[in-house]
Formats: structure tokens, C-alpha cells, sequence
């Protein structure tokens, strides 16, 4: 059976998750297109799917026929996708060794870029900070290609954080342009065991978190540009700090 009414309950269902109180209420958040839906599915994070009226997807789980009004009804996108997949949040509380700590980061493609760079360059954990923007938007999980279901991804507030890090002895670094040390310039051990705090695009990292920081760093550049974009940044950063790479 075909779905085509848009007042099904299941569309209307999806419809909700885009909205962030409905996908934290359920724990659930949609992919659109088949290479996020494959990425998902990889994951074991795929529930289902709602699929244009006769295409095919050879995977075991269930598929829902619908018509293109209904997709068209959910997605965020100016062309409708041919399939949208509902999915589980796996929501990890694991902190590991090489951690991105998110604060305030607004916008859904600079988000996306650093979770994709983040996974690149061998970080083991993004913790996301409070005010930051929802990880799990359709934009965002866009942005990331898929990459949000191959790393955990921690809710926590740094403010709690901070001082687990310190119990951990794990050296928090801060992005400080005036007072940095050049990223390049770290050491091996340093690159092996640290949590990374990238900050709002406009305001940078918080002064309190700057106060709380074992070391500041920061990428040279000619004088002409004053600052880069945060994802730009973050992974010119983490590059630099990946260990694969000296």
C-alpha cells in the first residue's frame, strides 16, 4: 500500500522531527537521500524508510511506499528526495582521549563541517556543549555527509566538564589567537591526549573556559585576514593535531 494522504499519521510524524522538541521528545531524527540513509543503516541507527512510489532499496529494514506529494510534505529540501529514513539517536556518555568540546557553535554547516573533519582526523569524541545548534537537524546531518553516524557525540555541559577533565588529567586546549602557541608546534604527546574547545562564531571561546585552559593555540596567517571561519579553522586544526599526519 501506498502512503499519499498528507494527514497519514506516520507523515505527519516525520514532519514533526523537524522540529528540535519532537526529536528530542522521541529520541528519533530523519536522513534524507540514499547515501545518508546507507551511512544510517550501516550505523544500525535506521528504523525505517519512506520510499518513492516504485523505487527500490535493498536493505532489511522496513521500506514504506509513499507518493512524492508526502516527500515533499517532510523534507527541508528544494528538490524532494526519492527516499527519507527515520532514525535512532545513539546518544554516547564515553568520553575518550582526543575530544572536540563544541561551544555554542550556531550554524548548521559550520556544525556539520567540524563532525565530518573531526571524524578525518581521528578525534574520539565531540562533546556538545550547552546553546549549541542541534546536531541531529536535518541541515546539520546534511552537512556532515553522513560522518554524524561514525563518531560518538556527548550532550554535556562544559561547565560540568571541565573539572571531570582535570580529574582525568586530561590538558584542555583553547583556540587564543593573541596568546597561542602555533598548532604546528605541539608536541607528539600533546596531540595523544587533550579535550579542544572550539568556540561561537562571533565571540570565539568564553572567557571563563579561556581562564580554565592549560594552553592556548592558534594557526598563523598573513595580516590580511583577520579570523577564518570556525569549521575552516577547526579542521585546519585537527589536521594539524592528528597524529597520522607527521
Amino acid at each position: 500500500m501506498v502512503i499519499t494522504s498528507l494527514d497519514n499519521e506516520k507523515v505527519k510524524y516525520y514532519y514533526k522531527l523537524g522540529k528540535k522538541k519532537y526529536r528530542d521528545l522521541n529520541n528519533e531524527f530523519i536522513v534524507e537521500g540514499e547515501h545518508l540513509i546507507l551511512e544510517a543503516y550501516k550505523a544500525k541507527s535506521l528504523k525505517e524508510v519512506l520510499i518513492l512510489e516504485g523505487e527500490v532499496l535493498p536493505i532489511e529494514v522496513p521500506i514504506i511506499e509513499v507518493s512524492m506529494e508526502v516527500l515533499k510534505k517532510i523534507t527541508m529540501l528544494n528538490t524532494p528526495p526519492k527516499m527519507i529514513g527515520l532514525c535512532e539517536k545513539k546518544i554516547d556518555t564515553t568520553i575518550g582521549k582526543r575530544i572536540l568540546v563544541i561551544d555554542e557553535v550556531q550554524d548548521p554547516g559550520n556544525m556539520g563541517t567540524i563532525i565530518r573533519s573531526a571524524v578525518a582526523f581521528n578525534i574520539d569524541t565531540i562533546v556538545i556543549g550547552d546553546n549549541t545548534v542541534d546536531v541531529f537537524s536535518p541541515k546539520v546531518v546534511r552537512a556532515t555527509q553522513g560522518m554524524i553516524f561514525h563518531i560518538p557525540i556527548v550532550f554535556y555541559s562544559i561547565d560540568k566538564l571541565i573539572p571531570i577533565l582535570n580529574k582525568l588529567n586530561i590538558p584542555i586546549y583553547a583556540t587564543n589567537v593573541k596568546y597561542g602557541e602555533e598548532v604546528k608546534n605541539l608536541t607528539k604527546k600533546e596531540k595523544e591526549c587533550f579535550a579542544l574547545i572550539i568556540g561561537n562564531e562571533g565571540s570565539g571561546v568564553n572567557p571563563k573556559y579561556l581562564e580554565k585552559s592549560d594552553k592556548f593555540i592558534y594557526i598563523p596567517m598573513n595580516d590580511v585576514v583577520e579570523s577564518l571561519n570556525v569549521a575552516v579553522a577547526t579542521s585546519i586544526i585537527l589536521y594539524e593535531m592528528d597524529d597520522d599526519n607527521d
